[in-house]
């Protein structure tokens, strides 16, 4: 039985030309890119070359770029990092109720600190409204986090046009663009955005590698102590292999972008024109004009998460849901109950599909006709 892999959203298989790339820094370059012998200025080359790409990527300057270990320490240094360094000007941030739990769970810990949350919702599109954004902007609004894609649903939120409306306010603002980095273009020198959170593993790059674009002249307190690294905003010795991996991956989009989302889309529609073809009862989550070409969520009426997907994964296909499955109970997606409401079936009956690099068309295919099967036998 062929394995096909639809949960890109989640992690990326590595590119073959990144595992290439990273071998030779595995095994010649092992000096600390911290010292001064010649052991040492080899590894910094690496690291110099790997930071002036990655700047580039969005259009930044390279003394703007910290490596992390992740989109999750970039976004926490981010929004904890930002208003420890601002809290003199305010203590209010804000937020959306639908971000990845990276941020959310950063501004909680600044809640129990005694700053003050405003978490937006969302419609039943997915997005977030300019106008709320706002009308909840204060005076003494330190912050303002809101995701550019959507994990979950795939649904491109309006950051330029929320960047617009903070561009004279004092409050940084801070995107984590984890989904949208690679295959949307982004550009800071034409959108307005402070702070950027971006990780290698989700475009064919390694895990535990990511980075924070930090616009200049942005405050920020560093979270780890020890020595000064990235301009002392990061401290601790950089992983240069897995930095070497990144610029490798973020060559290889940036060189395939257009073909990665042409097929990408195609692969979704296929796999949506297949359901449709098997007669499935299904909708999808969110305005489809607004959609990640690479992200699908899809609420299959009279079914459970938890069920479907030990189903799907036994049959082959794997996916996942934004629902938390423990002890045989399963939470409802946070970003799904936002956009309909906690009692709705479809934060308990949704499924994301995310396709990559791991797909062909015949994959895809082959996949949509197995959920349709073991959708059809659950809803009976």
């Amino acid at each position: 039985m062929e394995s096909i892999y639809l949960d890109h959203a989640a992690t990326t298989p590595v590119h073959p030309g990144v595992i290439e790339a990273m071998l030779p820094v595995y095994q010649e370059v092992y000096g600390n890119p911290s010292s001064v012998h010649q052991f040492g200025r080899k590894a910094r080359r690496i690291l110099d070359e790997a930071r002036r790409t990655t700047a580039a990527s969005i259009g930044a300057n390279e003394k703007e770029i910290v490596f992390t270990s992740g989109g999750t320490e970039a976004d926490n240094l981010a929004i904890i990092g930002s208003a420890m360094a601002n809290q003199g000007k305010g203590k209010h941030i804000i937020t959306t109720q639908i971000e990845h739990h990276a941020t959310l769970h950063a501004v909680e810990s600044l809640e129990a600190e005694g700053f003050e949350i405003t978490y937006l919702p969302v419609d039943e599109t997915g997005a977030v409204k300019v106008s709320d954004v706002e009308a909840a902007l204060r005076e003494d609004t330190i912050l303002v986090s809101i995701m550019m894609v959507n994990n979950e649903t795939g649904i491109i939120q309006p950051i330029a046009e929320i960047a617009a409306i903070l561009k004279d306010h004092q409050a940084s603002f801070h995107s984590d663009i984890v989904q949208a980095y690679g295959l949307m273009e982004v550009d800071v020198q034409k959108l307005p955005i402070d702070l950027l959170a971006v990780s290698g593993h989700k475009i064919n790059g390694p895990k535990g590698v990511g980075f924070l674009y930090v616009r200049e002249g942005t405050k920020l307190t560093s979270l780890q102590h020890g020595g000064e690294q990235e301009r002392k905003r990061r401290a601790g010795t950089e992983n240069v292999p897995a930095i070497k991996g990144f610029e490798e991956a973020i060559k290889i989009l940036r060189d395939n972008r257009n073909e990665y989302k042409a097929s990408y889309h195609r692969y979704k529609q296929l796999f949506l024109d297949t359901l449709k073809e098997e007669e499935v009862q299904f909708t999808v989550n969110g305005a489809e004009d607004k959609m990640m070409e690479s992200i699908v969520n899809i609420s299959f009426p009279g079914t459970n998460v938890e069920t479907m997907l030990t189903n799907f994964d036994l049959s082959g296909v794997a996916a996942s849901s934004g629902s938390a499955c423990t002890a045989g109970s399963v939470e409802p997606s946070h970003v799904l109950s936002a956009m309909y409401g906690s009692e709705d079936e479809r934060t308990t009956n949704s499924i994301r599909f995310s396709f990559g690099l791991a797909n062909n068309e015949e994959n895809v295919e082959q996949a949509a006709r197995k959920v349709s099967q073991i959708v059809d036998r659950l809803s009976e």
